[in-house]
């Protein structure tokens, strides 16, 4: 009997395991989807009751399905934020698709300050997918870009200091 037991409680565990994934989604107001730069700030993000889902070099490409997948499982809170872009150029289709999967929720796309040749690029497309589907930006670019001390050297990572400012001005603009 021992060994009927034991599957069981295998699968009991997968399974519980896959349904937290993302650590406090299905009780958090807001869902913050990112790569690295939010990743530093996932324990401020979450003081704040956010729902953090991060990857080290995540790509803007990920969202679409991502986002999905939640709002399937009715487990994507009303407001979600979407720092992502900062890892290469973001494709307008992956953006237009991440903003219309998130269905009739509140969609905040945020700017970014990452110190490579598609910022620029990356943050006319946010403003433009915002602006077409009904999204709106959280510019952190403008609200960053001259406080070198919320920065590592890398110009984008950040310092303790810096993942505060982020968590609370990601709060405050949602």
């Amino acid at each position: 009997m021992r060994r009927r037991v034991r599957p069981l409680i295998m699968l009991v565990s997968t399974v519980v395991a896959l349904s937290l994934a993302v650590p406090g989604v299905a009780s958090a107001r807001k869902y913050a989807l990112g790569d690295s730069v939010m990743q530093g700030a996932t324990r401020e993000l979450r003081a704040r009751h956010f729902a953090v889902d991060t990857s080290t070099s995540r790509q803007f490409a990920d969202a679409p399905q991502i986002i999905r997948r939640l709002a399937r499982r009715d487990r994507l809170p009303r407001k979600v934020v979407i720092h992502l872009g900062n890892n290469g150029y973001i494709d307008p289709a992956d953006c237009r698709r991440a903003v219309n999967n998130a269905g009739n929720r509140q969609v905040f796309l945020v700017t970014l300050k990452v110190p490579r040749g598609w910022r620029r690029t990356n943050n006319e497309r946010l403003r433009t997918c915002a602006r077409r589907h009904g999204a709106d930006i959280i510019d952190w670019y403008s609200f960053s870009r001259s406080h070198d001390s919320w920065f590592y050297d890398d110009g984008f990572h950040l310092t303790s200091v810096g993942q505060r400012k982020y968590a609370r001005f990601l709060s405050r603009s949602t």
